[in-house]
């Protein structure tokens, strides 16, 4: 059985091996965890987890960071902690694209049933949304002005070095299995890489991300084997 990554993300030491000690209880979830100011990029590279939990009041720019992950890393499902939930910050996670936002004192129950809902590919932040009357005017204003800019606007989320390795692999014809063995990682974690990477460049396959790599010049001809 392929156990749900977790990555947890708070400057609390104690919150943290707290809530580590409550998810490793379930036998399908294994999590690491990390303060907000450790070396998240290399991290989350080698570990790239399923699921991230991050405390929204773990810095000053705790949204930015998860912003800048979610833009990085849209394959991965993002959920915001917070001690004291509102109707603002609420928005401000709604607008970065997480799909839960939790309160810190919840259940356990709560918090496990809402990982394995956002692995399922459900966003139980839209509970949260339809409950608050003035978050979701707010969410459906954002909507329709976001609906109306030039598509040339929207921003898409670039590559990252290790996924232009891997795509590089993939262009060679090489399967998870075998990209796995050559870069000493799992071959779940070689899945996540590759899924992200098909969204990314909106490729229907392995095939077609190699072809649109090629053709914009993400992975050089030379370069293959």
């Amino acid at each position: 059985m392929n156990k749900v990554k977790i990555l947890i993300i708070d400057s609390n030491l104690f919150f943290r091996a707290g809530i580590k000690q409550i998810l490793s209880g379930e036998p399908e979830l294994e999590v690491i965890e990390s303060s907000p100011n450790g070396e998240l990029t290399r991290l989350i590279e080698a570990e790239y987890p399923d699921v991230i939990l991050l405390d929204c009041g773990s810095s000053p720019t705790s949204l930015a960071l998860g912003k800048k992950i979610i833009q990085r890393y849209p394959n991965i499902r993002f959920i915001m902690l917070s001690l004291n939930p509102d109707d603002t910050e609420l928005f401000n996670v709604v607008k970065i694209g997480a799909v839960a936002y939790l309160d810190k004192n919840c259940d356990p129950k709560e918090m496990i049933s809402t990982i394995r809902k956002s692995c399922q590919g459900k966003y139980p932040i839209n509970d949260s949304i339809f409950s608050r009357p003035k978050v979701a005017e707010q969410v459906l204003q954002e909507f329709q002005k976001l609906s109306s800019q030039k598509a040339a606007e929207i921003i898409t989320a670039p590559i990252t070095q290790r996924e232009t390795q891997i795509l590089s692999y993939i262009c060679n014809g090489d399967s998870n299995k075998q990209i796995a063995e050559l870069l000493n990682i799992s071959e779940q974690t070689i899945k996540n890489y590759v899924s992200s990477i098909l969204r990314k460049l909106n490729a229907n396959d392995r095939a077609h991300a190699a072809i649109l790599a090629v053709r914009r010049g993400l992975i050089s001809l030379q370069d293959l084997q």
